[in-house]
């Protein structure tokens, strides 16, 4: 699958340090404004530099079957959160609505892909999935 995002239109990353990296005076916590009412804090950016867990490599059937099962385990939970991310982001959308808001925050919207692009081409794919899930009605004409 593909994005329908340009990826020429995401700004480029510092080449020293990123936003979330720079040290900042201890008495105020570091954060990205997004919006004038949104800010990502430290503890919700995805930490690139952190080693995946290493799971060893099963060396019979058994062992396959294992990691099957904790793979459907997973994925199970993945479906709940997301569940969960859409009715929330509705629920943002609702309010918005209902206060005169702007329909959708490009500037969220930013940072949201930004933070998964930890994980490469396919987590800006997924983002973009997330954000279409959760927009529902308010992101179609």
């Amino acid at each position: 699958m593909t994005s329908t995002l340009d990826n020429t239109a995401l700004p480029p990353a510092p080449p020293q340090q990123s936003a979330l990296q720079q040290t900042e005076p201890a008495a105020t916590p570091p954060t990205l404004p997004v919006h004038r009412r949104t800010r990502i804090r430290p503890e919700m950016a995805i930490d690139a530099s952190a080693a995946p867990e290493e799971v060893p490599v099963p060396t019979d059937q058994a062992g396959i079957d294992k990691l099957r099962l904790e793979i459907d385990a997973l994925d199970a939970e993945l479906v709940k959160l997301i569940l969960h991310r859409t009715a929330v982001s509705h629920a943002i959308g609702m309010a918005r609505k209902t206060l005169g808001g702007p329909k959708i925050v490009y500037s969220r919207e930013m940072a949201i892909l930004e933070r998964f692009r930890a994980l490469g081409p396919a987590g800006t794919d997924l983002a973009m999935m997330l954000l279409a899930m959760g927009r529902g009605k308010l992101g179609r004409k």
